[in-house]
């Protein structure tokens, strides 16, 4: 394959639509070496059964040092110290830390609590939907598919709501990089964003030193305490991690969710006239628009070889789970939408050891937010021309910029 035509992969206009181009590869070029913006070289790995070996083989660590030689070690370009923090979140640490990071909040994130939100949730979908109906219209991100889980995380760690659109703004901004960037230009643009980002997270784990209270923070300031060995900068991580990857993934798939049911108006019917479909529904969803399109990155301890070629030791290597969830060897039919499909094994959030801890709360989240939607408006329309629609720049998560529709 060609690889003068590789795409700007975190570009808008890529975000559009970048499953021609996955299918491409799946057939071409299973394993296709490419250059990210900030001229970082990554291996690209598209076919399902490769994805799912990467996110579940240990030869593939999610700590770069863990790859390196010592000599290469000291050749790592310089880091702004502000990025320190953000490197030890649980997402990107390998055993034994990664095991100690996540036994910490693994209780907070279990079925049977999460189910205790529900109706907290349903409570919250209706408030807000009140509010668009008084308003005659709504733009879905704002007003609907955003202020869910950014609520109900910041609920669980125990932030104030009026603090949510301001963590919004700055995990948008920090999401939105390629990796490489924080030792460039974009890099330098980031720092006043992550620097503030910690900076209000430290402010609230001093509150709860001295002012405990029944939430998350507070159980992390005292599980630190208790001798658990967390770090200052792996508590700041934590809740980095918790409060971004507790909103940005949930809100893509309330709005693309909601988009792909437009776009497939009788889907959207079935799912009106048999609310219950909506578990299987939310599965198909998840695979269908992938709102984490791409893991996160790994690097090779060793030389692996992938679909008869060798990726040698140290390199920086892309599981891509948009393109994995619509591989043709794996799903039948995959590039279309269908609400019952079964034995839907899609990886929309991951597998191994980094699987997503919040999964019970997303699902619970997606299904009561379109479910309710769909049933309080069923005239629900799109308000604009679907070429106008903007998809946000990034990598990693694929969602929309704005939705905005009539009912």
């Amino acid at each position: 394959m060609d690889h003068s035509i590789a795409p700007d992969l975190a570009s808008p206009q890529f975000n559009a639509d970048p499953y021609p181009f996955y299918a491409r590869l799946r057939a071409e070029a299973p394993l296709y070496r490419t250059m990210l913006p900030h001229k970082q070289v990554a291996w690209l790995v598209t076919r399902y059964e490769n994805v799912l070996g990467i996110l579940t083989d240990e030869r593939f660590v999610k700590d770069r040092l863990n790859a390196l030689s010592p000599e290469e070690k000291v050749k790592m370009p310089w880091v702004p110290g502000v990025f320190k923090p953000l490197t030890r979140n649980m997402l990107d640490v390998d055993e034994p830390d990664h095991t100690r990071l996540r036994a910490l909040v693994r209780e907070a994130f279990t079925p049977r609590l999460i189910e205790q939100l529900r109706g907290r949730i349903q409570m919250l979908c209706d408030n807000l939907l009140n509010a668009a109906q008084r308003k005659g219209s709504m733009e879905l991100i704002s007003d609907y598919a955003l202020p869910v889980p950014a609520t109900v995380i910041a609920d669980l760690l125990g932030v104030p709501p009026e603090d949510r659109r301001k963590f919004h703004r700055w995990s948008t901004k920090i999401v939105s990089v390629s990796p490489g960037a924080e030792t460039g230009l974009e890099g330098l643009q980031l720092i006043p964003s992550v620097w503030r980002f910690t900076r209000y997270l430290r402010e609230q784990f001093k509150q709860r030193r001295f002012d405990p209270k029944d939430d998350l923070l507070t159980a992390l300031v005292q599980a630190e305490e208790a001798g658990d060995k967390l770090s200052e900068d792996e508590l700041a991580a934590m809740g980095f991690l918790l409060l971004v990857a507790g909103h940005e993934t949930t809100v893509n798939l309330i709005a693309s969710g909601t988009l792909a049911l437009l776009e497939h108006p009788e889907q959207m019917e079935t799912l009106k006239k048999n609310p219950w479909l909506i578990k299987s529904a939310v599965e198909e969803l998840l695979r269908y628009t992938s709102p984490v399109q791409i893991a996160t990155e790994r690097f090779t301890r060793e030389n692996v070889a992938i679909a008869e070629t060798l990726i040698p030791r140290g390199e920086r290597v892309l599981a891509v789970i948009g393109s994995a969830n619509r591989d043709e060897h794996h799903f039948e039919n995959p590039d279309t939408l269908d609400i019952t499909r079964e034995s839907n094994r899609h990886l929309a959030f991951g597998k191994g050891i980094h699987h997503c801890l919040g999964a019970p709360l997303a699902r619970m989240e997606g299904q009561i937010a379109i479910n309710t939607l769909l049933h309080r408006f069923p005239n629900l329309r799109l308000a604009v021309a679907p070429e106008s629609l903007r998809w946000r720049r990034g990598l990693f998560l694929r969602g929309l910029e704005k939705l905005p529709l009539g009912f």
